[in-house]
C-alpha cells in the first residue's frame, strides 16, 4: 500500500517572502572578502616580524608602532615584549577569521540554504547540529576568546595605556563574559539537553 505525500501548495506571496532569504547572500560574500583582507593583513604582519628578526630596522619600526608601543626610542633589535605583542596580534587575526568562518558557514546553513555536506570528510563537527541558538552560543564564546587576547595584549603593554583604559577594557571583557553566560543559560533553559539529544 503506497501513500502519496504531496507537499502543500505554497502561495506566491509566501514563496516570494521565503525567497527573500537570498538577499543575505551578498552579505556572506562580503564577509568572504573581509576574510581575504584578514589573510593579507596576517601575512603582512608575519613578513614584517620575520624581516625584523633578520635585522631590518624599517620593519622593526613598523611592528613596534603597530603593536601599540609608543615613544620615540625604537629598540635596535626585537624584544620579547614586541614579539609577544605581534604574535598575540596574529592569534587575534586567526580567531577573528575563525569567527568569520562560523558566521559565513553557519549563517548560510541556518538562514539561507542547506549545503548538503553530510558525509564530506571536511565537514565541521559543529555544523551537523547548527541552528540559530547554537550559533549564538558559539559566536559568544568566540568573542570572549578575541576579547581575552585583546585584554592580554593591553596588560602586556600596560605602560602605554591609562588606568581608565585598563579598567574600561576589563569591564568590557567581563560584560562579554556575562553576556555569553546569559545566552548559554537561556539556550539551556529553552532547549534542555534531553530534548536536544532527542532531536538529533
Amino acid at each position: 500500500m503506497s501513500t502519496n505525500h504531496k507537499s502543500p501548495k505554497v502561495g506566491f506571496l509566501a514563496s516570494f517572502i521565503f525567497a527573500s532569504r537570498w538577499l543575505q547572500l551578498p552579505l556572506y560574500l562580503g564577509l568572504i572578502l573581509a576574510q581575504v583582507v584578514y589573510v593579507y593583513h596576517f601575512w603582512v604582519e608575519l613578513v614584517h616580524l620575520v624581516e625584523a628578526a633578520l635585522g631590518n630596522q624599517e620593519a622593526l619600526k613598523v611592528i613596534f608602532q603597530a603593536s601599540g608601543q609608543h615613544g620615540s626610542n625604537v629598540p635596535d633589535h626585537l624584544t620579547e615584549t614586541t614579539i609577544m605583542l605581534v604574535v598575540l596580534g596574529l592569534i587575534d587575526v586567526v580567531m577573528i577569521s575563525n569567527l568569520l568562518i562560523m558566521v559565513i558557514v553557519g549563517g548560510y546553513e541556518t538562514f539561507v540554504s542547506r549545503m548538503n555536506l553530510d558525509g564530506h570528510p571536511d565537514q565541521p563537527e559543529w555544523l551537523d547540529h547548527v541552528n540559530a541558538s547554537v550559533l549564538k552560543v558559539k559566536l559568544g564564546t568566540a568573542i570572549i576568546g578575541i576579547s581575552s587576547i585583546h585584554l592580554l595584549k593591553t596588560f602586556i603593554n600596560a605602560e602605554n595605556y591609562s588606568d581608565k583604559a585598563l579598567i574600561a577594557q576589563t569591564a568590557i571583557h567581563i560584560a562579554f563574559l556575562l553576556s555569553a553566560m546569559a545566552i548559554a543559560m537561556t539556550d539551556r533553559i529553552l532547549h534542555p539537553a534531553g530534548e536536544s539529544h532527542e532531536k538529533h
